[in-house]
């Protein structure tokens, strides 16, 4: 008989979705700590014609504080919901950030000259999502149909 799976006792298909995207998250971190390195040595980062203002890059901002805070959200969600929703919700989730990481991997390859070390980074990215999508088909799958015993 399955155990239920409470807080204190997450199922292996939540540790291993919880920390696939905390690997996700840092690797993020470390992608865009990557883009600023060149700071640290003098070098500038982006060759544009005037320095835009912080008004106009807002919409960018707002993205990648999404594109930071909703994993969280998924990581809190997996460890105090363990509902047949939930876990479509975040399987679909996984498949949005799958598509999103290809196209990002996509664009860092038009940015020129290309910087592989980011090419590698996010390819490894991509990897990790796709063993995400894996791992959540896997746990939206996993049958909870368990009675809690006394």
């Amino acid at each position: 008989m399955a155990q239920p799976v409470g807080i204190n006792s997450l199922g292996d298909n939540q540790v291993k979705i919880v920390t696939l995207w905390s690997v996700f998250l840092l690797g993020l971190l470390f992608h865009t700590q990557l883009a600023l390195m060149p700071l640290f040595h003098a070098l500038p980062i982006a060759d544009a014609p005037a320095a835009p203002s912080i008004e106009s890059i807002s919409w960018i901002l707002w993205s990648m504080l999404a594109f930071f805070v909703v994993p969280m959200l998924m990581m809190v969600g997996i460890v105090f919901i363990n509902t047949a929703q939930f876990r479509k919700l975040h399987y679909g989730v996984t498949i949005v950030y799958s598509v999103l990481n290809f196209a990002h991997l996509l664009a860092d390859l038009q940015v020129k000259p290309v910087y592989w070390y980011q090419i590698v980074l996010m390819a490894m990215l991509l990897l990790i999502g796709w063993l995400l999508n894996l791992v959540s088909w896997r746990w939206l799958k996993f049958k909870t149909d368990y009675k809690l015993e006394h």
